[in-house]
């Protein structure tokens, strides 16, 4: 597996090899997730800035090829809302989150939403039942994973740092895991490097 250094860290489960030689990994350190590769293995987050200029001069800046976004903060109906207008004028992959579910069913609900009105079968995966601190519930995330897979959709959960936890996620079909580098919002690195280790 391959990871993304970042709070949430992204581990591809489409590993690459460890033997491969560090001149190797530099010409081609790409990131392969469900078959599509990405030269950056940095994804970004749309809250909290400012404005929508803001925001592109960021996306531009970092040169991430994924932003996520939560779906309720969007008008997906709406052709000319301006957030989808933006991801269109910055040609990356949007990846819709299930942030609000409280549960799988919730979360299956979100996707379908999404994907009903706009195509996108990509989802990050978030089941928070607690508002106050989001930590994800681990066994309605692979509930909604699960059943996300079967109807389709490209899953990416955003989990606890529980190597077992990856693994069942991984058999039932996600093509990546998202787990805590540290508990949400700390600005503290990563503090779960050894169970990141294990995932890898």
């Amino acid at each position: 597996m391959t990871a993304s250094p970042s709070e949430k860290a992204n581990v591809s489960l489409h590993a690459t090899s460890a033997s491969v030689g560090s001149s190797a990994r530099e010409a081609d350190d790409s990131l392969i997730v469900a078959g599509k590769k990405f030269h950056s293995r940095l994804f970004i987050g749309t809250g909290k800035f400012s404005s929508l200029s803001v925001m592109e001069e960021a996306i531009k800046a970092s040169k991430t090829e994924i932003v996520t976004m939560a779906l309720r903060r969007i008008d997906i109906e709406n052709p000319v809302d301006e957030f989808l207008e933006s991801m269109s004028r910055l040609n990356l992959l949007f990846l819709p989150n299930t942030s609000g579910a409280r549960s799988a069913a919730d979360a299956l609900r979100i996707a379908e939403l999404c994907r009903a009105q706009s195509g996108n079968i990509w989802v990050k995966l978030e089941v928070t039942p607690n508002p106050r601190h989001l930590l994800p519930d681990g066994v309605e995330t692979l509930h909604a994973t699960e059943a996300l897979v079967k109807r389709g959709f490209i899953v990416l959960p955003y989990m606890n740092c529980d190597p077992v936890l990856a693994k069942r996620l991984e058999e039932v079909g996600a093509a990546a895991v998202m787990p805590l580098g540290s508990p949400i919002g700390t600005n503290r690195g990563l503090k779960t490097i050894d169970q990141l280790r294990i995932i890898i």
